[in-house]
């Protein structure tokens, strides 16, 4: 989920905070649609709650942004999934095995590649601009990485290893 590229001014800023929210408003939503599918309703909740907020943030974005001519950004530099282009990846097979655990360590781990992001941008940029919205930017990611991290502490983590099952056999 990072730019190329480094960001050097206020387009470049607003074009990468809007491929990512519109990302994030996109699969919160799907993954709202499926945990709700899948009976996980305090999870799917969550997802909702974060795809409203990030639409919220694409609107917001779009208005600020309306007239400014932006550069073309690479859809994949945004994946939630992986660091590679979309059709290299089964998106199905991941959804199938998907757990809400899994859904949000996946959320988790893209609020925090954009935080991450915003904060290299505010310590690279020369433009104070460019270093206000990257810190207004990165406080949204920061508030979304809690929610998350809560959201964590209410759901089990899934059982992977051998370790993982032998409390329940040997009681």
């Amino acid at each position: 989920m990072a730019s190329a590229a480094p960001i050097g001014n206020l387009a470049e800023c607003y074009a990468n905070a809007l491929a990512i929210e519109r990302e994030a408003a996109g699969r919160s939503a799907q993954f709202a649609e499926y945990l709700e599918d899948h009976g996980e309703l305090a999870t799917a909740e969550l997802f909702r709650r974060l795809a409203r907020f990030e639409r919220q943030h694409v609107d917001e974005l779009e208005r600020r942004t309306a007239g400014m001519p932006l550069p073309a950004l690479r859809p994949w530099e945004f994946s939630w999934l992986d660091n590679a282009p979309a059709e290299q990846v089964d998106h199905h097979f991941v959804f199938h095995l998907m757990t809400p655990h899994d859904a949000l360590k996946i959320a988790l781990g893209a609020e925090k590649r954009a935080q991450m992001l915003y904060e290299q941008v505010i310590a690279t940029s020369e433009d104070p601009e460019v270093q206000r919205l990257a810190r207004e930017l990165a406080g949204e990611e920061l508030e979304h990485i809690a929610w998350l991290e809560d959201g964590l502490k209410q759901v089990p983590r899934p059982l992977v290893t051998e370790e993982d099952f032998e409390p329940l056999f040997n009681h």
